[in-house]
């Protein structure tokens, strides 16, 4: 039976081949140790520091910013929530919600203050 050298896995953001000593092992792939930056911002990630969304990698803020509620990541708190609605992460325009109430006056209240 000839000898048959193990599969050397493809990095996924390079398609290069990645051996043993420079693989780092995230979202069930492989990735040289420069290839596994966030996707958005390009920072290097550690495995404290990486989120993972259908096979992409994140660092835990653009993380935020892209996939959790409006407004995460955006500030230091409700006094700081900004207006911006992540469109130049992928987020799709129209999804924004409006601070106006949509509910009737309760009875007696004039329409005009």
């Amino acid at each position: 039976m000839p000898f048959k050298p193990p599969e050397v896995a493809k990095c996924p953001k390079c398609n290069q081949n990645v051996y043993a000593a420079e693989e780092v092992p995230a979202a069930g792939k492989k990735f040289h140790k420069m290839c596994f930056k966030c996707g958005l911002c390009k920072k290097m990630l550690e495995s404290t520091t990486l989120a993972e969304h259908d096979g992409n990698l994140f660092c835990k803020q653009c993380y935020a910013r892209k996939f959790g509620p409006k407004g995460v990541g955006f500030g230091g708190g409700a006094g700081t929530l900004g207006m911006d609605t992540g469109e130049h992460l992928g987020n799709k325009s129209g999804s924004e919600m409006s601070n106006k109430p949509n509910y009737a006056p309760p009875p007696g209240a004039s329409s005009h203050e």
